[in-house]
């Protein structure tokens, strides 16, 4: 094994910080879920390719700037996130029957997605595919930057309103004790629904994202769900910037090891990190 060179170690590690970007981004909604609703919501992996799949589609027919589809996709998705809260509630779904449960619902997107685009990898064709710029030695893709920026934006943007807003703090109260939340006025139900919404509205984001920097197949749709659940619980269920953090650590992680050791090493680094914090610490819900 011989070491890598100074320009491709720094190259793998700026690599791995926009990988892990896009890990803490589709694990923000899938941790936010988890921790404040109790529920693991693995629908949030198919929502989030379905996501990319839109965002290819309109930009494949309609011609659109994918950064445009950010204006449609999360919005649309908030009201998917809505509908299937409700239903959840309505049927009162503990937190392991929300696993199976929505593990069939990812599976029927996965399915639609077929059904409409095929198993062929689909790649979105941008104006963004083909920039980049130096900074001394490093390449920086503009798509990954994009990333990068967005998961700061939205991540930073939930932990400040998860803290100093009304709503927030309900939200926080309402996963800590529901029924003490409940008698001091925090009504529940209408925060369950708002918050799948949201969390929903972020798998749209992330799809984007994933548009923009990997080609997109059906069969990906489970690919994801190991590092992504990695970053998750390394990161705390219901923080906002815990799985970004965890999501980078993890993406460094695996571009260093591939640039020393060998790309087949990679996974192993994550689901190490996830067993050894598993056998150290409890997950907590926190902001």
């Amino acid at each position: 094994m011989s070491l890598p060179s100074f320009n491709l170690l720094a190259q793998s590690i700026l690599s791995g910080v926009f990988i892990g970007a896009l890990y803490g981004l589709i694990g923000l909604g899938l941790g936010l879920t988890w921790g404040l609703l109790r529920q693991i919501n693995l629908s949030h992996f198919g929502l989030v390719f379905l996501g990319g799949y839109l965002s290819y589609q309109m930009a494949h027919s309609w011609h659109m700037d994918p950064l445009l589809a950010l204006l449609l996709v999360p919005p649309l998705f908030f009201f998917i996130g809505v509908a299937m809260q409700w239903v959840l509630s309505r049927f009162a779904i503990s937190p392991f029957n929300s696993l199976l449960v929505t593990f069939g619902i990812t599976v029927v997107i996965e399915s639609g997605i077929q059904g409409v685009w095929t198993a062929d990898y689909r790649k979105l064709e941008s104006p963004y595919n083909a920039m980049k710029f130096m900074v001394g030695s490093l390449y920086v893709p503009v798509p990954e930057l994009l990333t990068l920026v967005l998961a700061l934006a939205v991540s930073f943007g939930i932990w400040a309103a998860m803290r100093y807003t009304d709503l927030g703090k309900a939200m926080r109260a309402m996963a800590e004790d529901g029924p003490i939340a409940a008698a001091f006025g925090v009504n529940s139900r209408s925060l369950a629904l708002l918050l799948a919404g949201a969390c929903a509205a972020l798998a749209g984001v992330a799809g984007v994202c994933l548009a923009l920097t990997f080609t997109l197949a059906p069969s990906q749709i489970f690919a994801w769900v190991g590092v992504v659940f990695a970053a998750v619980m390394l990161g705390g269920l219901g923080s906002a910037l815990g799985p970004l953090v965890a999501g980078v650590i993890i993406g460094v992680s695996e571009a260093v090891t591939m640039a020393v050791a060998s790309p087949s090493w990679a996974p192993i680094v994550s689901f190490s990190l996830l067993i050894v914090m598993l056998l150290l610490r409890p997950a907590k819900v926190g902001a």
